[in-house]
């Protein structure tokens, strides 16, 4: 058993309680901005007070809500398998969602994504040990704009068996993304049993639900079909520039994320989440890389563990152009702070520039830090006394510890063994295979990675059934 998992935090106890009870001020006095009709409906129906469309949210209200969230989640693969299961401090990561550009690993060129980036990036997410869930990572312009939401679902389901996490830009896309999840299920009930997709709903900040995310936060509660808050306060530009603030301003969002969920339908499963960032003063952008904005996801997900929900950040990015050292850190620190602070689902991998474009090469370097950061959090075990004594008289006999019982016996256990992607070889042997960089060697791993079979190959009559859906849609 491990003597302690290694844990990070940034708030105490009071300060968590004190940021609650702000949120749930801020909602009930200042309140916050609906636009969708049928949450409108919804909260008249409960006689919540509102002016125009801005509603007080009352704080007994949203204990009630609170109360009947699920506290964790289990999520499935396509074939119904149980997966991965977001709870208490379990992490598992998935690439970023609906970067608009792809940065091409053959021409080094950053290019508007295509369907076929899409097929190989799935593909290869398939391959990757350490990434248990993939993403609509891409979002591409050779099929109509009105299909681009369920055309990447059923591009993701069709070459990787991972659960996905999803999401809407337009309302009308979920009752067809609902129907490409049901063809891998044998009903609604069974799809609520055993999910397979978690649907993104993004409130705009400060303190709006918009038409399409409420309705895609609506739409999944009725089948419930897990909801992921994104919340994304920007400190300095739309929510306060002092870190706490823009974590209390959060914590307001997704609470009324939690009302519109819960009375639609209770026990509507959610995800506490976010991808929060400071602005910079310097160049007017949002840096996911910042340190501070990490701090700030780390808070946030405090606070949904304090209210016992599983949990999600956008981490493990970096705002460079390429993987050059300065994605490296990054996205190392990122993933590293985010499995210390014990994040259920880490967004992120593979993502760079401000969320804007995917990389076939930094997705697979991520693999490695990923791997890495689970060997940290699993912790040094205790195998049990004495831990060195008898060990080190054999060395006396022997004078080297390698052919030792225990060094076989623990060897796998105990050490991360890297693929070829780390380079731990000598000097010699590294010149002799090339000399070649982590981007060189991400690169030709990707060849090798697209040239194997599928993991788990899709079954021929759902394939068919996908892609009969396509073809209705698409005309």
């Amino acid at each position: 058993m491990p003597i302690i998992r290694p844990k990070i935090k940034i708030l105490d106890e009071e300060h968590k309680r004190l940021i609650l009870e702000e949120a749930k001020s801020i909602l009930e006095v200042q309140g916050v901005f609906i636009e969708n009709q049928e949450a409108i409906e919804i909260f008249n129906e409960h006689g919540i007070k509102h002016k125009d469309l801005r509603f007080f949210l009352p704080p007994d209200l949203i204990d009630k809500c609170l109360e009947t969230v699920p506290n964790e989640i289990t999520l499935y693969d396509r074939d119904g398998n149980d997966h991965i299961s977001l709870k208490e401090d379990n992490v598992y990561f998935d690439p970023g969602s609906a970067a608009i550009f792809i940065l091409d690993e053959n021409t080094g060129e950053i290019r508007d994504a295509l369907s076929k980036d899409c097929i190989r990036f799935s593909k290869i997410v398939e391959q990757l040990k350490y990434i248990e869930a993939q993403s609509t990572s891409l979002i591409y312009q050779d099929v109509p704009k009105q299909a681009q939401d369920w055309h990447r679902l059923y591009i993701g389901l069709s070459n990787c068996y991972k659960p996905v996490v999803t999401g809407t830009f337009r309302k009308e896309s979920f009752p067809i993304m609902n129907e490409i999840l049901l063809a891998c299920r044998n009903s609604e009930e069974d799809l609520a049993r055993r999910p397979l997709a978690i649907f993104d709903a993004c409130p705009s900040p400060p303190l709006m639900w918009s038409d399409l995310t409420t309705q895609s936060l609506i739409d999944s509660a009725k089948y419930m079909i897990p909801s992921e808050f994104v919340s994304m306060p920007l400190a300095g530009a739309n929510a306060p520039i002092t870190l706490i603030g823009s974590i209390t301003q959060h914590c307001a969002e997704c609470l009324a994320g939690v009302v519109i969920a819960q009375l639609t339908k209770r026990g509507a499963p959610l995800i506490w989440g976010g991808s929060p960032a400071v602005f910079d003063m310097k160049q007017g952008t949002t840096p996911m890389g910042a340190i501070e904005t990490m701090m700030i996801n780390i808070g946030d997900v405090e606070m949904g563990k304090f209210l016992k929900m599983p949990t999600h950040a956008y981490m493990s990015l970096s705002d460079s152009k390429i993987p050059d050292n300065q994605a490296g850190f990054e996205a190392g620190m990122g993933a590293l702070l985010a499995g210390l602070a014990g994040i259920n689902m880490i967004s992120g991998p593979g993502m760079l520039d401000f969320e804007s474009t995917q990389s076939i090469e930094k997705l697979i370097i991520d693999n490695e830090i990923v791997g890495m950061v689970k060997r940290l959090i699993r912790g040094i075990e205790d195998y049990g006394t004495p831990f060195a004594s008898e060990i080190l008289n054999e060395y006396s006999k022997k004078e080297e510890l390698l052919s030792h019982p225990s060094t076989l016996k623990y060897f796998r256990k105990e050490l991360f063994l890297p693929s070829q992607i780390i380079d731990r070889m000598t000097r010699d042997s590294w010149k002799n295979s090339g000399s070649k960089s982590a981007r060189k060697r991400a690169k030709e791993e990707a060849s090798k990675l697209l040239s194997r079979s599928p993991i788990k190959p899709i079954n021929e009559t759902l394939l068919r059934e996908l892609d009969k859906i396509v073809k209705l849609y698409l005309k």
